[in-house]
């Protein structure tokens, strides 16, 4: 690609969106001497409503973080405490750090600074509303007016996505592919964990199809529960906030949390958690992050693969820069071999567990009961053993298990009353 002055282009790549995946991308491209243009609605540092929770592997995928991460608070953890329903409880304690707790509102900021410290150009208060999408090229239209083109696009652009609505690659997320997140981060002058070293987290809590967590960072606390939007249309007749301050309430009075929710601090969001686009390209342009829905279906982790597709899309670019036209399908390549099975498998996961509370909590109570399978999970998120290691000891120790979450795939996603949840309401 020219990266002389007289380019007609304002960039040999324009990222799309500043979060995890653009920023990572954009440091990548920068790096290695291309001309990267980082556009972003907001200005940073800016809030990012989520968990904040990331597996420690990201530490070995991206060796740079580190010290990226110096100058922000991070809570690391190595004690997790998961429930689920029948009284289903298993604890489980690592010899390393196994979670990074961070808030986004730093932690974007972070990656941000490090992209540009790689030579990016960030440009801010840039909010896409039309993509156009040519042999030649691709140019943004921002709602001011300005317009930004360059011969490749990376799309990080969110959930909402604006690029995949204008060029028709993703008008909208099917409510039974996206998860809606009611969540709070509050400070711990207002509510703590009582157990500031331990990551609380319930699947089926309260019988609602889905998780519920509790992330004790530095000086705040992330408390949240989460469901598919599909099922709280159908299911949950409260209100999204009252859901979330009687969740608080109950861990509350159970000894979890100590304080009271804040209506302040209560920012509900969405995670595409159906899996990656059918196709993660068109033409000139790719989809990173949550754009291109790169979130694991059973944990809700979405920062680590926002990370990673965002590094392939842009490797992706490198290896093709003689011909960017075809980046795209070998970005697609990349990140499925890479993070495919991964994906798949989560999502398959997901389908087949939450569609019953009981197995939840027979797989809760059968991981508790077998150490070595408690130990290669471990292994697993501190980015010590490849997945591809762990899904074939899995599979190979439990085949029937495997089966079963394959034919999951193709099984009709049940609906299930939650009259527990209901009941508030209706008093």
């Amino acid at each position: 690609m020219d990266q002389e002055v007289t380019s007609p282009f304002d960039a040999d790549v324009i990222v799309a969106g500043a979060g995890p995946a653009g920023a990572t991308a954009a440091r990548h491209l920068s790096a290695s001497g291309l001309r990267t243009l980082l556009v972003d609605r907001a200005a940073f540092p800016r809030n990012k409503p989520c968990g904040g929770g990331i597996t420690t592997r990201v530490l070995r995928r991206f060796p740079w973080l580190e010290s990226a991460l110096s100058d922000i608070d991070v809570h690391r953890v190595s004690r997790l405490h998961l429930e689920g329903p029948r009284d289903a409880v298993m604890a489980l304690e690592s010899e390393r750090d196994f979670v990074l707790l961070i808030r986004r509102v730093e932690f974007d900021h972070a990656l941000v600074r490090a992209a540009e410290r790689a030579g990016a150009r960030l440009e801010t208060a840039f909010e896409i509303t039309q993509a156009v999408l040519d042999e030649h090229g691709v140019t943004l239209q921002a709602r001011d007016g300005r317009r930004l083109s360059a011969p490749l696009v990376i799309a990080a652009d969110g959930v909402n996505s604006v690029i995949a609505k204008r060029l028709g690659v993703n008008p909208r997320w099917p409510r039974a592919q996206i998860a809606l997140d009611m969540m709070e981060e509050t400070p711990s002058a207002q509510l703590r964990a009582t157990s500031p070293d331990v990551l609380w987290v319930a699947y089926a809590h309260e019988n609602i199809d889905g998780y519920a967590y509790v992330f004790p960072k530095a000086h705040h606390v992330n408390a949240g529960i989460g469901c598919l939007l599909s099922h709280f249309d159908e299911a949950v007749s409260e209100r999204p906030y009252d859901l979330q301050r009687r969740f608080v309430q109950s861990l509350v009075e159970r000894g979890v949390l100590d304080g009271a929710s804040d209506p302040h601090c209560f920012t509900p969001f969405l995670i595409p958690v159906g899996g990656p686009l059918r196709k993660t390209w068109k033409g000139r342009v790719m989809f990173a992050g949550d754009a291109g829905g790169f979130v694991n279906a059973i944990t809700a982790e979405g920062i680590y693969y926002a990370m990673a597709s965002g590094e392939l899309a842009a490797q992706a670019i490198l290896e093709r820069h003689a011909a960017p036209a075809v980046a795209g399908a070998r970005y697609e390549q990349l990140w499925r071999a890479e993070l495919g099975a991964e994906l798949r498998d989560a999502t398959f996961l997901q389908r087949y567990l939450f569609s019953d509370p009981n197995r939840v909590s027979r797989v809760i109570r059968g991981t508790a009961r077998t150490p070595w399978l408690s130990d290669l999970i471990l292994e697993y998120v501190r980015g010590e053993r490849p997945y591809a290691d762990v899904r074939r000891t899995i599979f190979r120790k439990f085949p029937m298990t495997a089966i079963k979450i394959a034919a999951a795939r193709f099984a009709p996603r049940p609906v299930r009353p939650a009259p527990i949840l209901n009941r508030a309401r209706q008093n």
